[in-house]
Order: structure tokens, then C-alpha cells, then sequence
């Protein structure tokens, strides 16, 4: 797939950068993140994806927003992993609602 996205990024090249990634948090033990189909995004938690955008990894835990560049997912898979383990030893208040609305009511138990 040749096609240009963005600012001349080619899809295959946000492919490679987003299983590279992908790649690199299931290395760090971070099992449970997947692409959830548009080749640039990987969920890594309810609430906690990253995006390949424009040279950059782009990461979002609810309001939060962080980024680190694109030719570092070493780096990048090791700020996200650390947060991922963050959020499960300590929930966030937010995450029941969030999981109340994605999941809908019947959460029993966090991803």
C-alpha cells in the first residue's frame, strides 16, 4: 500500500511503527494492547491508546496527553508500560464510569 497520509507518511510506514511498538509493550509484559484496526492506533487499556501520527507516538490516558517521537518506540513502549502498570495497582476514579459507558453496566472486574 503506497498511499500518502498526512504529511507524506506512507500507511506502511505507520504500520511499521505502530507493530514496532506493539512489538516492544508485549516484550515489557503489557499483553493485552491490540490495534483496533486503522493501522496507526493501539489500545493498551481502557482508556490508555497510543497513535502514530506525523512522526510521533501520540498517547492519551483520558484528558492526559503525552507524545514521544517516532523513532524511539523503545522509549515510548517503556513510558506506556509503566503507566499501564500505574493504572492497574491504582484505578483511576474515572475508569468505572468509563467502563460503565464503553462496556455498559454489568463490569465486573477491570481489563
Amino acid at each position: 500500500m503506497r498511499r500518502i497520509v498526512g504529511w507524506g507518511w506512507r500507511v506502511t510506514d505507520v504500520r511499521a511503527a505502530t507493530e514496532k511498538l506493539h512489538a516492544e509493550l508485549h516484550g515489557l509484559g503489557v499483553t493485552s494492547a491490540y490495534e483496533i484496526g486503522d493501522d496507526a492506533t493501539l489500545s493498551v487499556w481502557i482508556g490508555l491508546v497510543v497513535r502514530y501520527r506525523d512522526g510521533f507516538y501520540r498517547w492519551q490516558e483520558g484528558a492526559v496527553k503525552r507524545r514521544h517521537l517516532g523513532t524511539d518506540p523503545v522509549g515510548c513502549a517503556m513510558r506506556v508500560a509503566r503507566r499501564h502498570a500505574e493504572l492497574q495497582a491504582s484505578v483511576p476514579l474515572w475508569w468505572n464510569d468509563l467502563a460503565k459507558e464503553l462496556r455498559g453496566n454489568p463490569v465486573q472486574e477491570y481489563p
